[in-house]
């Protein structure tokens, strides 16, 4: 049996730090599904279609690794796709608080499935999609924290706003 596990998220856009958790779950398993969600609490920069170009273009170098995007409920995806997990990353104990709450959640909705929470690399530990886009608003250096092209994408947008 192929070993699935969806690693969900916004991505908007995609950092070093996602890419870490994405490389290393690749390793886990045999294929790897990066799911692009719209999280209803955010106003995205790029679109739906814009990250999933981006994260395309940055896992090139991942065979097992397949990018996509969903409207619904992960665990409704998962099932969909008959993924056995997810994988998500944590940065910080903040964030395992709000990522227990979810995985609760989800396990009540598809028991299943299960979760796989995979500390962030800590020279990524700072770094969040949010923090990326507020040093690229004002022209700040990205360069070590995104991929090559997200930084060329993130300069034109914000020259387009």
């Amino acid at each position: 049996m192929t070993r699935l596990a969806i690693c969900p998220g916004s991505f908007d856009p995609v950092t070093y730090g996602h890419l870490d958790i994405i490389q290393r779950g690749a390793k886990i398993f045999d294929h790897v599904i990066v799911a692009v969600f719209n999280n209803q609490s955010k106003s995205p920069l790029f679109t739906v279609e814009e990250r999933i170009d981006l994260l395309e273009k940055c896992t090139t170098d991942l065979p097992n690794v397949t990018i996509d995007s969903s409207n619904g409920l992960l665990m409704d995806y998962a099932k969909s796709k008959n993924a056995q997990a997810v994988i998500r990353g944590l940065r910080a104990v903040s964030d395992f608080e709000y990522e227990m709450q979810i995985t609760s959640m989800n396990r009540k909705l598809n028991k299943d499935i299960e979760t796989f929470f995979m500390m962030t690399n800590n020279q990524y530990s700072f770094l969040s999609s949010s923090i990326v886009k507020e040093i690229a608003k004002y022209r700040g250096n990205v360069s070590d924290l995104v991929p090559d092209a997200v930084e060329a994408a993130l300069e034109r947008k914000f020259k387009q706003l």
